[in-house]
């Protein structure tokens, strides 16, 4: 288990990327940096190729679409800029307005694989509208290219969608995130929002699911914990796993485990805490155990970590609120 329990304290304030000059994405003792991102809030990796999509947060309406890949850690923003012409599926978005014209701010992702180097990639977007926006994700050239291809509108009642997941037949699972009070929700290409029964949680946020879509795994940001719902089950089982941090995004592991990162802005009244701002632990899905991985107290560079994956021998954790690179860890 790697533990980083480092100097510097934990900034909440959002700078913009002119705040810190370049220079500073240098090493921060064992903690390496990936550069040229802003806020990458969520990160996800490409099947089969050395890339993976981050999202990056310029503003509460506004931000990019980043490759970056995990080779030589060069970064090439995929959208809005150098993104293929919009081509709408209006059978299968049949709801969508059509292209979002004054942009969005990207947030959640997930994808769904496809054939011949061709996903299908969902981005969470705040800003003009709520909703999933949906892209061709063509990994054939040189970096990965985006073709926005539709969009999900949330579902009516909703406060703020998180973190998305596919399911099987084309569905989408979708978390409201709401601390006093949240859900989740399906999207369905033929029958549009349900809310998935016994759902209701404090500060559901981030999302994964088994691949037969039988389960649920949601990170309970109010609650801090792993949290474990069956779906199609009657009666719903439920169970979690204390983390002892506010989970932000799951991820699976390449060893069928769950990454859970987050971070600790704030100690609760009746217990004291120690403030970090990333924390990441492994959690088996079966067993429920949970293994501490990274204890992280940011710097002046990286401010709040939000997700976690693996590269290789590292684990990857993408920040927000003036984290202006993808921190790595070693395993």
């Amino acid at each position: 288990m790697s533990r980083y329990i480092l100097c510097c304290s934990v900034f909440l304030s959002l700078f913009s990327i002119n705040a810190f000059p370049a220079e500073t994405c240098i090493p921060d003792g064992e903690v390496q940096f990936v550069c040229g991102t802003t806020n990458p809030e969520d990160l996800y990796p490409i099947p089969d190729t050395p890339w993976l999509i981050a999202s990056g947060r310029v503003s509460d309406v506004d931000g990019p679409i980043y490759a970056v890949n995990t080779r030589d850690y060069s970064v090439q923003i995929v959208f809005p800029e150098g993104a293929l012409a919009p081509a709408h599926d209006t059978v299968t978005y049949r709801d969508c307005p059509g292209p979002n014209s004054s942009g969005f701010q990207p947030h959640g992702l997930t994808l769904r694989e496809g054939n011949a180097g061709v996903h299908t990639l969902y981005v969470v977007g705040h800003g003009e509208r709520e909703a999933i926006e949906v892209f061709n994700l063509d990994v054939g050239g040189s970096i990965p290219s985006l073709q926005w291809i539709g969009c999900i509108i949330a579902p009516e009642g909703s406060r703020r969608i998180n973190s998305i997941s596919v399911l099987p037949n084309g569905v989408i699972a979708a978390t409201n995130f709401d601390p006093a009070g949240g859900e989740l929700w399906e999207w369905h290409p033929t029958n549009a929002w349900m809310q998935v029964p016994g759902s209701q949680m404090r500060g559901p946020n981030g999302l994964v699911s088994s691949a037969d879509g039988n389960w649920l795994y949601i990170g309970g940001w109010s609650d801090r914990a792993l949290i474990r719902l069956s779906r199609g089950q009657v009666p719903v089982q439920i169970d979690s796993a204390e983390v002892g941090f506010n989970v932000d995004n799951v991820r699976w592991a390449t060893d069928g485990k769950l990454v859970v990162a987050g971070h600790v802005t704030r100690c609760n009244d009746a217990s004291p805490c120690e403030l970090a701002a990333a924390r990441v632990a492994k959690v088996d899905p079966d067993t429920l155990e949970v293994q501490q991985l990274v204890d992280y107290k940011g710097n002046d560079f990286f401010k709040l970590g939000t997700v976690a994956i693996e590269v290789g021998d590292e684990i990857w954790v993408g920040g927000i609120r003036g984290s202006l690179g993808i921190a790595r860890f070693p395993q």
